[in-house]
């Protein structure tokens, strides 16, 4: 059965994805998801990963920036623990993240006070409904651009077999503070998987 919980506490099985027992909500991003978005986004300046997990995330956006700061709420063995960013107390001129999914509106929130150039959130596609977030992020603070995965994302836990492909559709959203008010949606070119995995 997957361990995936609905935000009532139900499972989810209908979801390829697995969590592990060290915190709620931890999925490592694979690197093929990181590098489409540096691939297609240039970033400026140094990158925040806000909920780097193990690093997963942080090892691909080296490659991106010459400065990374790696932190996260719980302690993973990568980065800074005991980093609450829903209360963020830095700023930096960008923040890449896959968010914890039951946070990504407040995610949000904070990534928009606390990212000088561009926030970057992988996250459902679904994430663009919603009658709330129509009214709150979509209206007061539309993304920039919406980079819809052409190629299914699937969660593991670190060690997992890794096989099959995932049910749901991703993508990176993407605030960039110097591009008009319009979100553009975008589709990323298949063929990351297999060139990154």
């Amino acid at each position: 059965m997957d361990t995936t919980y609905h935000l009532n506490g139900g499972f989810k099985p209908t979801m390829k994805r697995f969590a592990d027992l060290d915190g709620p909500d931890f999925f490592p991003t694979p690197a093929w998801a990181t590098h489409a978005l540096i691939d297609n986004e240039p970033f400026k300046g140094d990158i925040w990963e806000s909920a780097c997990g193990d690093g997963a995330m942080s090892k691909v956006l080296e490659l991106a920036s010459q400065k990374i700061t790696s932190s996260d709420l719980y302690n993973r063995g990568y980065g800074e623990p005991g980093v609450d960013f829903l209360r963020p107390k830095r700023r930096a001129a960008n923040i890449v993240t896959n968010p914890p999914y039951n946070a990504a509106e407040g995610f949000v929130q904070s990534g928009l006070k606390a990212a000088e150039r561009k926030f970057a959130l992988l996250l459902r596609l679904a994430f663009l409904e919603g009658a709330n977030r129509q009214r709150t992020i979509f209206t007061e603070a539309p993304p920039s651009r919406v980079w819809v995965f052409s190629e299914r994302i699937t969660f593991y836990p670190a060690g997992a077999v890794q096989k099959g492909t995932g049910t749901t559709a991703y993508a990176w959203f993407v605030w960039d503070k110097d591009a008009p008010s319009q979100t553009e949606l975008k589709w990323l070119q298949p063929g990351y998987k297999a060139r990154y995995s």
